[in-house]
This record gives C-alpha cells, structure tokens and sequence, in this order.
C-alpha cells in the first residue's frame, strides 16, 4: 500500500507519458486504498484495543495508580501548573493544553497496572512538549482551527465546485475544496511525531526511574507501539482520502 501512495511518476509500471501517477489514477484505485486502510485500520485498533487489556491485567509492583505516576513524572520535569483529572470513557486520556490538564481515563486514573503507567505517562509527555516548546506540537496547535474549519467545509465546497464545473471548465473551487482536505493529510502526519516522541519520553521515565522493570518495560513499549500505529493508520486514511478528491476531479475533467 505504501509504495502504491509514494510511488513516483516516472517509476516503474506507473508512468504513462503525458501524465503522472495523480493524473492517471481513477476514483475506483483511489476508493480501494480507502478500503485497504480501513480494513488495516479495524485489524489495529482491534490489536491495540488487546495488548491494552492484557497489560491492563498486569499489576505494578508499586501499587502506584495511573495518576500518582503521572503526578511524580510532572514533578520531576518541574511542571507545577498542569493538574491531572479523569473523565469518562475507554482510552479517551488526552493532554488539553486550553485548560492545562492531564485528563485520564477511570482505568487510568485509578489503575495499577503497567498499561495505566504507560498511557499516564504518555499523557504527560504531551504536557512536557508543552512546556519546552517541542516544535511539531506548537505546528499542530496552530492547525487545530484551520483543520476544524476546513474538516467540516471541505466536502461541501468541493460539491459546489463539480455543479459548477458542471456548466463552466473552471475547477478553482474543487481545488479550493482538495486545499481544505489536504490541510486535513497535514494535520494527520504533523501528529505522528508529536505522538511517538512523547510515547519515547514516557518510556525513558518509566525505566530511568524504575517504575517498572524489564519485563514490564515491555508491554508498556507494546501498549504505546500499537496506540501509536492507530495515528499512522488514521495518516494514510487521510491521505488516501484526499487522493480519492483528487482523482474524482481529474476524472470529471477528463
């Protein structure tokens, strides 16, 4: 699938003189990479959803709950105006830099196992980014309105721009409409590295500081891999996307 999204035009058996891999590719190719990543999707969330519960059953020999690790890991970073609360739901921990909270989830919060520990700490990686100024999370900050905007525009924009094409040979507003979705591909790929380098800084604490040991260390570094590929997976879906708008485009042209 990879080398079907990052083929070059010129490569071998996709290049057809006149025009590139986007030029030629139909809606039907663009639909089945769609398919392909929702289907690779189910398979890790699926995935991502067991090594949670079975590393949700294996208990810290601390006895410490999801939120005293994460409260320790902010104090040892000297980060003194980030409060720590939980709310309701399955895996919905998140780092709300508006409000300066980590909010973890009932299992989170009050578990005491190694997968608590791994996702607090992750959660408080976000909160550590925060406070340095980590480069890729300022980026996305900044993409949050225009992505919020242009997620629920784009595909109504795009509807415009085709009953427009439809009666005249401009095409401005469907590109107009690809722009707003690519905005959305943009914001997909700039939180991978956001997301896999605080899994990295929970990991180094966890170990530096022996909140877990060897063994442990391991499904934790299980539990964040997997959790991590749901964001890669949600990339390439937004990249097939915008792949399927383009090719839609072209073809109405054609």
């Amino acid at each position: 699938m990879l080398s079907i999204l990052l083929q070059t035009p010129y490569s071998g058996g996709y290049y057809e003189e006149g025009g590139g891999m986007l030029q030629n590719l139909t809606t039907s190719e663009a639909f089945f990479m769609i398919i392909i990543v929702a289907v690779v999707g189910f398979i890790v969330q699926a995935r991502m959803r067991s090594v949670f519960k079975q590393n949700s059953e294996k208990p810290l020999p601390n006895g410490m709950t999801g939120a005293e690790i994460a409260a320790q890991m902010l104090r040892d970073h000297n980060i003194t105006n980030v409060r720590i609360t939980h709310v309701g739901g399955h895996l919905t921990d998140h780092f709300n830099p508006v409000t300066m909270t980590v909010n973890l989830s009932d299992e989170v919060y009050s578990g005491r196992s190694i997968a608590a520990a791994a996702v607090a700490c992750h959660e408080c990686g976000h909160a550590i980014q925060h406070a340095q100024g980590y480069a890729p999370l300022r980026l996305r900050s900044a993409l949050v309105p225009i992505v919020n905007f242009s997620s629920r525009m784009a595909v109504w924009v795009i509807m415009i721009g085709l009953f427009m094409t439809a009666s005249s040979s401009s095409d401005v507003v469907c590109w107009i409409g690809v722009g707003m979705i690519a905005m959305s591909a943009l914001f997909s790929i700039v939180t991978l590295p956001v997301e896999y380098n605080a899994s990295e800084r929970a990991l180094v604490w966890l170990e530096a500081n022996r909140i877990l040991r060897y063994e442990e260390m391991d499904g934790a570094r299980q539990s964040l891999r997997w959790a991590a590929r749901t964001y890669v997976v949600a990339a390439l879906s937004a990249i097939a996307s915008l792949l399927y708008y383009v090719a839609l485009i072209n073809g109405r042209r054609d």
